[in-house]
């Protein structure tokens, strides 16, 4: 549940690596393969985490818990390493918006979404962002032109969306709503991406504290609307309340500094893979631990996206320097 280009939630937000340059830095302590592993863990049980918050909290609850525990873990480590905020209101007004098209309104599409669908289809349309991405990229004009490879890798990938619809059965079984605002939420992604990648470079601020500032406006949108649109929680469940700190401490907060340092340690090519892995995992997850009932086409039609999504990559040469990390849930 959030690649460069990817998904999220994967489980993102993503801003481009605006630091200037820096001395190498220190080997990490874990191997990238170790990282890369959990970092698909904790982005394939995020699907599983919302379901299990949805439980005792509004979907909008869940979602600002998650903003709030993210931005929490990203604010301490701000000041650890005693970065600044980022300066200016241009840069503060294009944060608000990559916040939340970023992060307020896809992770609480995603939230009200699995009201009503699986954790385990939630997922894998959350894989379909990258098809969002390639759509935008040929209905708008853009600097990252499509080949024929990368066009018909959206033809494929939305013939796997299909798929997992069951739209042979009249998408018998499945919500229709709940899969619509999935799809919405990962659409919105794209169209964060895109924004980023057009307002957001060159501001001279950092990473992290680009990412940090993001998701705290994010947290702020979510403050002034939830009360306003969900009712107010009264009680706090035990599991409810941890998967919601899990969702936002691991899934939106430490997944983004994994993502970041892979990001800088083996390049966006080989770190945006995960996406592919987090359908997998959200699929397992939700069979496993949550009983969710698995047709044949549901398998079927995510390995069809995820072959159309790869495809829609493949060729990629954007600028060296623009380095994106995603904040997913």
């Amino acid at each position: 549940m959030t690649t460069a280009p990817a998904p999220t939630t994967a489980p993102a937000p993503v801003v481009p690596d605006l630091s200037p340059a820096s001395p190498a830095p220190r080997r990490p302590l874990l191997d990238w393969r170790i990282r890369f592993g959990v970092l698909s863990l904790i982005w394939g049980f995020s699907f599983l985490f919302i379901k299990v918050g949805n439980e005792a909290f509004a979907p909008l609850y869940v979602t600002l818990g998650r903003m709030l525990f993210g931005t929490a873990v990203l604010f301490a480590v701000l000041a650890v390493k005693r970065e600044r905020l980022p300066r200016g209101g241009r840069v503060w007004g294009h944060l608000a918006v990559s916040a939340f098209l970023l992060n307020a309104l896809p992770f609480s599409l995603f939230a009200y979404a699995e009201l009503t669908i699986p954790s385990t289809l939630a997922g894998i349309c959350n894989a379909a962002s990258p098809l969002w991405a390639m759509l935008l990229a040929v209905v708008v004009v853009s600097d990252d032109r499509p080949t024929r490879q990368r066009v018909a890798g959206l033809g494929v990938g939305f013939i796997g969306v299909l798929i997992v619809l069951g739209a042979w059965q009249g998408f018998s079984g499945q919500d229709p709503l709940g899969t619509v605002l999935a799809l919405v939420a990962s659409a919105s992604y794209a169209v964060g991406w895109s924004h980023v990648r057009r307002t957001l470079v060159g501001t001279g601020a950092s990473h992290l504290s680009m990412s940090g500032t993001q998701l705290l406006l994010g947290t702020v949108q979510l403050a002034v609307v939830a009360p306003v649109f969900a009712r107010t929680p009264h009680s706090f469940p035990a599991l409810p309340l941890l998967s919601v700190l899990a969702l936002g401490a691991l899934g939106t907060g430490v997944a983004f500094l994994i993502q970041y340092g892979l990001v800088e340690e083996v390049g966006p090519t080989t770190a945006m893979m995960v996406t592919y892995f987090v359908p997998v995992i959200a699929t397992a997850a939700g069979v496993a631990i949550l009983g969710e009932h698995l047709s044949w086409n549901t398998p079927v039609g995510a390995l069809v996206v995820l072959i159309g999504a790869a495809l829609t990559q493949s060729g990629r040469h954007g600028p060296r320097r623009e380095r994106r990390a995603i904040i997913k849930g």
